[in-house]
């Protein structure tokens, strides 16, 4: 583990035994081109990140690809997000450019140059796939959200994620049981990282739900300097809180319309006023 500009680069154990694997297979230059294509890739994100004011905390490098970790603090907005992701695929389409350049002036190997296309080109493309934790699946993951409550943005696009996940993992079984091909390893161990990956993020929407409210004061610094209306919600006094406060959205900044069974309304909230209650609410029963 090395730090280099304050972001600490980290290597998977299992990613280190293919790497020493690969000098027994003569296979070594492939891997560490595809290592270094797929930290570049990362790279991009981790810039983007920085640049757009958000921490980078640390780049980590998997035995299927890599991923940079990004602290929000509430800075990270929906369309900062989509640009953050698109920066990795754009560090691979930057690499195609420069290889075709040396390619028009016939500098370097032209097989190799061929394989570093080929293999930008690959990893862009599946990184571009809508599925979580992909880059695609983040970017379609953060449009849903500007129309669509957080809550329910989050929970639907990782159970989407969890059934496509799924769905590669019988996609290799049943090319092995078919009897026409052997069991292809690279598509089940994929099929099975992101069903892992998708399940644990899955199972801890409840806390990233929770920082998303912790962070909703930043929301109102944005809406108030720039102006803009609040959306409202509307709802009744035996309503849980928990429930209004999964209607939030995550661009938008909401007030609360409390409102009795003849239709008048009793108070108007402003959020911030609902998740402290809320809060307050949850520390009471500890």
């Amino acid at each position: 583990m090395i730090r280099v500009w304050g972001v600490r680069i980290s290597l998977h154990p299992f990613f280190v035994i293919i790497m020493m694997t690969s000098l027994l297979t003569g296979h070594f230059i492939e891997l560490i081109t595809l290592f270094a294509i797929v930290f570049i890739h990362e790279c991009g994100h981790a810039a983007a990140a920085a640049l757009l004011g958000c921490r980078v905390l640390s780049i980590q490098m998997l035995p299927f690809g890599g991923v940079a970790v990004i602290e929000d603090g509430g800075k990270l907005t929906a369309y900062r997000e989509m640009v953050i992701a698109l920066a990795g695929p754009l560090q691979n389409v930057l690499m195609v450019g420069v290889v075709l350049l040396l390619r028009q002036f016939q500098l370097g190997d032209p097989v190799f140059l061929d394989y570093i296309i080929q293999a930008n080109l690959l990893i862009a493309l599946f990184n571009l796939l809508p599925v979580l934790p992909l880059d695609g699946g983040k970017i379609v993951q953060a449009m849903v959200s500007l129309w669509a409550p957080y809550y329910t943005t989050l929970m639907w696009t990782y159970r989407i994620s969890i059934l496509c996940s799924a769905g590669v993992i019988l996609a290799a079984i049943s090319q092995w049981f078919s009897g026409n091909y052997g069991l292809p390893l690279n598509l089940l161990l994929i099929g099975l990282f992101l069903f892992y990956s998708n399940f644990t993020d899955y199972r801890n929407v409840p806390y990233r739900f929770i920082r998303f409210l912790m962070n909703r004061e930043a929301v109102f610094v944005r809406h108030a300097a720039a102006g803009s209306l609040a959306q409202p919600i509307i709802s009744f006094p035996a309503k849980p809180l928990d429930t209004i406060l999964r209607l939030f959205k995550r661009e938008r900044y909401h007030m609360v319309y409390v409102m009795n069974k003849q239709g008048r309304i009793m108070a108007v909230l402003p959020e911030q006023r609902v998740i402290g209650s809320y809060f307050q609410q949850n520390t009471d029963k500890l």
